[in-house]
């Protein structure tokens, strides 16, 4: 089976794929970040007791490097390390597994998923496993020359789709009864 890379860092929209004998893979590391508005004590209690700083939009990270499999990032620790989902967008009501990224670019497996990392975060840092098939890039580019990634551009898809549809019903027309 094929295997080709779709950059997440590039899709706003949600987005179905499907290519026969093909496994499209979402690749890039994208942050998940929630409103300023949002801080609170739960939220707090979390950075203070747990050392995970969840991600706010008036506190970005700067991400130097681009990841295979995609990876979400949505908190850091003290130490510059960072905390997300493997394959999908962050929610940790997912069965998606959940990652520690150190300062080094080792990846680590926390949980198996969500649930389970909301239920043993007080000893997240004493649970890291190594987690292989993570592949660490400085930039797409530098994945480009590794891995097949499928270039779309949405709006021409859609507009594509529009236009054969309509194409089909003229060359084809509905015979009236």
């Amino acid at each position: 089976m094929q295997k080709i890379y779709l950059d997440m860092m590039e899709q706003t929209d949600c987005i179905g794929i499907y290519k026969k004998d093909t496994k499209v893979i979402p690749a890039g590391t994208t942050i998940y970040s929630m409103p300023s508005k949002d801080k609170n004590a739960e939220y707090q209690k979390f950075a203070d007791e747990y050392d995970i700083h969840f991600i706010f939009e008036d506190n970005l990270p700067d991400i130097d490097f681009y990841t295979i499999p995609r990876i979400d990032i949505m908190a850091a620790d003290s130490h510059g390390g960072y905390i997300g989902t493997i394959g999908e967008t962050c929610d940790l009501e997912s069965d998606a597994p959940i990652c520690y990224i150190d300062k080094n670019k080792t990846c680590h497996l926390i949980a198996e998923n969500g649930k389970t990392f909301l239920k043993t975060v007080h000893s997240w840092k004493t649970q890291l496993k190594p987690c292989e098939g993570i592949e660490f890039f400085p930039s797409k580019e530098e994945a480009k020359k590794r891995h097949e990634f499928l270039d779309i551009n949405i709006e021409a898809a859609i507009k594509d789709d529009i236009v054969k549809s309509i194409k089909d019903d003229i060359e084809s027309p509905i015979e009236a009864e």
